[in-house]
């Protein structure tokens, strides 16, 4: 009778075991996803400054601005900002958008939703309370949402 007790034991440890080992692995997916999806959001934000740049040169400061401000931890706010800026000047200076500005928006937009998605994900699992209580998530720091505002759609 002890053996199948300790048996049983053995078995509910092992099962407690293996979803850690699975849940961290899956976690740290996630945050791989989420750093991937962060750097094609900024290579996004980038590539639509330097084509807002190029049809309108009077713009060049607002996207030189926005450009020089990295998508890192804690500078989200300052990014959001500038991107704000440019899309109220980019509004401006066209009311009927070029067809490579369009093309540039929508790739931010994309590349806003995937990344948002990947937060939203990882965050879902890292705010569990099992996960939270056994620190599955290591020592990453939880993700930050973007916000990005873009252009209204074209008339």
């Amino acid at each position: 009778m002890d053996y199948v007790i300790v048996a049983v034991i053995a078995i509910v440890i092992a099962v407690i075991l293996a979803w850690a080992y699975f849940t961290a692995q899956r976690l740290n997916r996630l945050h791989i996803r989420v750093d991937s999806s962060l750097a094609q959001l900024e290579a996004a934000l980038d590539r639509r400054a330097a084509v807002a740049a190029a049809l309108e040169p009077s713009l060049r400061e607002a996207a030189r601005a926005a450009e020089s401000t990295n998508l890192t931890d804690g500078a989200f706010e300052q990014r959001s900002v500038r991107e704000r800026e440019l899309t109220a000047d980019i509004a401006r200076a066209f009311p009927q958008r070029p067809a490579e500005l369009v093309e540039a928006e929508t790739r931010v937009q994309l590349a806003h939703r995937f990344y948002n998605e990947a937060v939203s994900d990882t965050r879902a699992l890292r705010l569990r309370p099992l996960v939270r209580g056994l620190r599955l998530g290591g020592t990453a720091r939880l993700p930050e949402f973007f916000e990005f505002v873009g252009l209204p759609e074209a008339q």
